[in-house]
């Protein structure tokens, strides 16, 4: 296994974590590590406190993370420092029970750009959850690239394609790609190379398909990860990061039905849609209007016009919902 992250002694990168066990790639082997007991119970919970209620302390460490290590025997070792991190990519935890409360999930930290996944059929895309997955990238400022598997099933229908054209007069990178035909396999090999991606997206999209065809094997291993920490699920359960043979590397995330954004500001919510950010400010109560039923709302006006996609309204309307 290779990277092109260079660390100094005594530093490592975290590859992957199970419950109270993590990968480091650390000095060109990969080490099994456990937590200190200074960081163990919440010592420096990095990914976020809970909001009170019964939910248990989040990890303090999360894929990608650059981490401090003291080395063990047989290649192991213990992580006694979180470094600060570049960036985070964070949703808000499910609630087991009633009377739990949400707090911060870290998925994974450290990285260069968010990679929505969703296919062109089997299963439709969902365009609502692919605007989640784009105002987090806003909201981290994390560059975004949207791919699109499974194109050569793609419907012949106007819908589909100018939704695809609403995103990329946003400046968003749309990657039309498809494992069956190669088509668009080289132009995603080049946006992913050098870089750290994380891939989002719901479960059956072709991703592991698409991973075999990027780089062959990549898939298989990913199945075995997953089949590994999803206890015979076919789902991951954890996120898991693997360098690619080009330079960079690919870290793969759960498949989610949902996904709530974590510590979203209501009133800052329209700035992380990029065809609204002209029009904050602008409404008769300022930066006050909740872009609802408020009357001379310069956003609704902007929708009415056509200036603002509806649909891309509604998506807003029900993240500040939930904000």
């Amino acid at each position: 296994m290779n990277t092109d992250l260079p660390l100094p002694d005594g530093q490592g990168i975290v590859y992957s974590k199970t419950i109270g066990k993590y990968g480091v790639w650390s000095a060109g082997r990969l080490l099994d590590c456990a937590l200190s007991s200074r960081l163990q119970g919440g010592g420096r919970a990095r990914g976020g406190q809970p909001r009170g209620g019964r939910s248990a302390a989040p990890d303090p460490v999360a894929v990608g993370d650059v981490v401090r290590l003291a080395p063990g025997a047989g290649g192991t070792g213990q992580i006694v420092e979180v470094l600060p991190r570049r960036n985070k990519i964070a949703r808000r935890s499910a609630v087991p029970m009633p009377d739990a409360h949400a707090f911060e999930q870290v998925i994974v930290a450290n990285v260069d750009q968010v990679v929505p996944v969703f296919a062109a059929a089997q299963p439709a895309p969902k365009w609502n959850l692919l605007d989640r997955y784009l105002a987090l990238a806003e909201a981290t400022g994390v560059p975004a690239l949207i791919c699109v598997t499974k194109a050569d099933l793609a419907p012949d229908v106007d819908d589909f394609d100018e939704a695809l054209d609403e995103y990329r007069r946003l400046g968003y990178r749309v990657a039309l790609t498809s494992a069956a035909s190669g088509a668009g396999l080289e132009d995603l090999a080049k946006a992913l190379h050098g870089r750290v991606s994380v891939l989002l997206g719901k479960s059956g999209v072709g991703k592991t398909s698409l991973l075999n065809a990027l780089e062959p094997g990549l898939g298989l291993r990913v199945l075995e990860v997953s089949r590994a920490t999803g206890k015979g699920r076919h789902t991951t359960s954890q996120a898991q990061l693997f360098p690619l043979a080009q330079g960079g590397a690919l870290v793969d995330t759960p498949g989610t039905r949902e996904f709530g954004l974590w510590d979203i500001d209501p009133y800052e919510l329209a700035l992380y849609f990029r065809e609204m950010r002209p029009w904050v400010g602008q409404c008769k109560f300022g930066l006050d209007c909740r872009h609802d039923e408020e009357p001379g709302c310069a956003i609704r006006q902007g929708v009415m016009g056509g200036q603002i996609s509806a649909r891309r309204y509604q998506s807003y309307m029900r993240l500040r919902a939930e904000a």
